[in-house]
């Protein structure tokens, strides 16, 4: 008695896709999107071998290029003398750099990079741009959806955009005091995460409690962004989440993001819109990003109706000048 329930966080095996278990699987898939925005994907087809040298070589990335960076960041800005009262909130205890894979890739530019890591980081994106188009045709069978409704509206005119954030956390003196990253729900379309192992620290807000993500070698984490809210018309939602500083270890991860293309125009798929008016406002997903770069750490609701009122100002002006 009086003990709390443990949650059971979602963990799909997706071989099991193939399999007499499929509908099972599916119905684990559909109940997590539902209910967690979240799950953790085992059996995924990324090969192991691919996952330990992405793994090797941006933990050594990190140690080379990005460690003694991020130490003079936390000397310059005085995070090495934080202290109980002072809690951060418009800073987060990380390390980070981008790389975009689509429309086109720009790692062989960026600085840095050793040739083998580059070239593991490109094998590495092309299977989880398979993945990502994989899981969107599972949600659209889930949705009753027609096959390939998700990639068409993600396409606009040139395609997805598809980037990877790769992130580490060193070890924090003082995690009650600063985030490792605030908490934010992301902005774009499936996101696809590989995780440390061995160090947690990401967090997912549930019913009001924040639940740990587990670390589990070779997963991938998949989480729903705002756009995804909008097509299903809030039948999934994108959920809050957050990264907790740990006092040892340095904790990685490689966040993807298959995302709308700029152009893509995102709006209530009209098969999962009811009787009732759209609650979802309709943009291009160009204009959603901008105004996310300086809300992202805020609550989406806000954005949601900020683009709804850019849209009944767009439509009044139409009226107005037939």
């Amino acid at each position: 008695m009086g003990e709390t329930m443990e949650l059971a966080f979602p963990i799909v095996d997706l071989s099991k896709i193939d399999s007499d278990e499929r509908g099972a699987t599916m119905d684990m898939i559909k109940d997590a999107c539902e209910n967690w925005g979240f799950f953790e994907l085992m059996n995924h087809g990324i090969s192991h071998e691919l996952m330990d040298a992405v793994e090797k070589h941006t933990k050594e990335h990190y140690k080379k290029c990005m460690e003694q960076r991020f130490k003079e960041m936390v000397a310059s800005k005085g995070l090495d003398q934080l202290v109980a009262e002072s809690e951060i909130d418009d800073l987060d205890w990380e390390s980070t750099f981008f790389m975009r894979h689509l429309p086109e890739s720009n790692i062989s530019e960026i600085p840095d990079l050793g040739d083998d890591y580059r070239e593991v980081m490109k094998q590495f994106a092309v299977e989880l741009e398979k993945l990502a188009e994989k899981l969107l045709d599972l949600l659209c069978e889930n949705l009753g959806l027609e096959q390939g409704y998700l990639k068409k509206v993600f396409n606009g005119s040139k395609g997805p955009n598809f980037g990877t954030k790769v992130s580490n956390y060193p070890p924090c003196p003082k995690p009650e005091l600063i985030k490792g990253l605030r908490a934010h729900t992301d902005a774009g379309g499936i996101i696809l995460l590989f995780q440390d192992d061995k160090v947690s620290g990401l967090q997912l807000l549930k019913d009001d409690d924040w639940i740990d993500v587990p670390p589990m070698k070779h997963s991938i984490v998949v989480n729903l962004g705002d756009q995804l809210e909008v097509i299903t018309n809030g039948k999934y939602k994108s959920v809050v989440h957050r990264v907790i500083a740990q006092t040892d270890g340095t904790r990685m991860s490689i966040a993807s993001f298959y995302n709308p293309g700029s152009d893509a125009v995102i709006y209530p798929a009209p098969a999962l819109v009811g009787e009732e008016a759209d609650v979802y406002p309709k943009f291009v997903f160009e204009d959603y990003m901008k105004l996310y770069a300086g809300l992202k750490f805020e609550a989406k609701e806000p954005r949601f109706e900020a683009m709804k009122a850019m849209e009944s100002n767009v439509n009044l002006g139409a009226i107005e000048t037939i």
